[in-house]
């Protein structure tokens, strides 16, 4: 079957090719009776618009990349989310990468998205990736990291600030009578998880009766949280920890899993628990479990609004960094 064209489209609607193109990509500057009208011949004809060769002329795709750390934490979902339904205002489309913490990956979707010609580019960032998004944004695609921040402000960002997360949740474990904390997370790598731990360190340094314990994983996931949990069952309760703050929630829910399986540790009596983003599950937990929660959806609506600014700034444009606060949530798995 022939591909049909805009002239078709144009003649069937009894307009010109320019009105065909307004509809199709400024509906707001043609009248509502005269998009109907469009529409319908677009609709009679089955034409479908040609997206590669409209990105060739505008040298820009409609679309935003965005490379999350792990789609399958529910955090990053919401992320996504959030970026996805403020993209959508805008007329733009979410491309969703997931590097799955790991550098190749997150090096490969960069260069997809630099070949796509994307409209700007959003990531979570695993390693120190400044140098690459550097060479981005030479070359015409904003960039714009998502819970995380640089030191220099060399980017927009958005993020939270999880050293304050992290000294709230060890605060917290004090505040109930804690004093043996571990905290359970890593890599050590990813900088959210070396911000929470910092955060956790300095509140632990307020109170010198108090002794925190690091226990580094592989990755955030619910399976490393259970070997963990395995672990820490396995002791003898006299050298295991009466506190764990977790990097993550996913983390602290294996853990959880973990220590209640056999019914011999209990939380919060034996081991008071705490994680870190408040996703859903959370709260719906065998024992509802407390969190520093994180505004996610707000993280990736911001995330597209910066962007956009980016790309519609000058050479004088100054880059905008955003952090939100944290907010401890008590749930049962502390004694709340």
């Amino acid at each position: 079957m022939a591909t049909v064209s805009v002239r078709e489209v144009a003649a069937r609607a009894g307009v010109s090719v320019g009105t065909v193109s307004n509809v199709l990509n400024r509906p707001a500057k043609v009248s509502p009776a005269t998009v109907e009208r469009v529409q319908a011949a677009i609709s009679d004809l089955g034409f479908v618009r040609n997206d590669a060769a409209r990105q060739l002329r505008a040298g820009r795709s409609r679309s935003i990349g965005l490379v999350v750390l792990d789609v399958a934490n529910p955090f990053f979902t919401d992320v996504a989310r959030g970026a996805e339904d403020r993209a959508a205002e805008e007329g733009l489309t979410l491309l969703l990468g997931n590097s799955d913490e790991n550098i190749d990956r997150e090096s490969a979707y960069l260069d997809l998205f630099e070949e796509q010609r994307v409209h700007g580019v959003l990531i979570s960032p695993l390693g120190e990736v400044g140098d690459r998004l550097v060479r981005l944004r030479a070359r015409g695609t904003p960039t714009v990291l998502v819970d995380r921040q640089t030191a220099d402000h060399s980017f927009s960002s958005v993020a939270v600030d999880d050293v304050a997360g992290g000294h709230l949740a060890a605060k917290h474990l004090v505040s109930i009578g804690r004093t043996r904390i571990a905290f359970v997370g890593g890599p050590q790598g990813i900088r959210q998880v070396a911000d929470r731990l910092e955060g956790a360190r300095q509140a632990v340094r307020e109170h010198p009766n108090v002794s925190l314990e690091v226990i580094s994983t592989e990755s955030l996931s619910v399976l490393q949280g259970r070997f963990v949990g395995e672990q820490l069952r396995a002791r003898n309760p006299a050298d295991r920890p009466d506190a764990v703050f977790a990097a993550n929630d996913l983390l602290a829910i294996g853990v959880l899993q973990a220590l209640s399986m056999l019914g011999d540790v209990r939380v919060p009596e034996d081991v008071a628990l705490i994680g870190y983003d408040d996703i859903a599950f959370a709260a719906a937990a065998i024992v509802p479990l407390s969190s520093i929660r994180q505004p996610s959806a707000l993280i990736g609506h911001t995330a597209v609004d910066l962007l956009l600014r980016e790309a519609a700034g000058g050479d004088d444009f100054v880059h905008e960094q955003i952090e939100f606060q944290p907010e401890l949530i008590v749930r049962d798995s502390t004694g709340g």
